[in-house]
């Protein structure tokens, strides 16, 4: 039985013997019907958007949790790695009965991460949901205005 593999045309390699050949993309469709590519109406409003002061803001609220967040558990997680790795002993002590420090680090790994998403979603709830929201209805209207100054020329 010939197994399709979907990226048999890339970089123009042959087709799999026996394989049948891809087929064409379909166009993107949104409630059944056809999307049309973005005109060079919607992408200037886009522009436009990305340009605004809102959404600078919202970009550098969201860079500003993000990268000291991002650094702080790499540094965790790289020091659990080492220690663990370069220290075993120091792992390998017991805390309470088979209960060690390894474990305990290796918790604290699962509990850092389950924070850390906690941490995040609150910060995106109370600092760029409301301004990401207030952006989305502005590009909504802007496209919808774009589409009918298209439409009308």
């Amino acid at each position: 039985m010939p197994i399709e593999d979907p990226w048999c045309h890339v970089d123009g390699a042959a087709p799999a013997p026996g394989a049948a050949p891809n087929p064409a993309p379909e166009p993107a469709r949104r409630n059944g019907q056809p999307v049309a590519s973005a005109s060079p109406a919607h992408a200037a409003v886009y522009l436009t958007v990305q340009r605004s002061a809102a959404f600078q803001q919202m970009r550098r609220r969201y860079r500003r949790f993000v990268l000291p967040a991002t650094a702080a558990f790499l540094v965790w997680y790289l020091a659990y790695v080492t220690v663990a790795t370069s220290a075993p002993a120091l792992m390998a002590r017991p805390l309470a009965g088979a209960f060690n420090v390894g474990m305990a680090a290796g918790l604290a790994q699962f509990a850092t991460t389950f924070l850390l998403t906690w941490a995040y979603a609150r910060h995106a709830r109370l600092r760029r949901d409301r301004l990401a929201l207030e952006l989305r209805w502005e590009t909504q209207d802007m496209t919808r205005t774009a589409a009918r100054r298209e439409a009308v020329s």
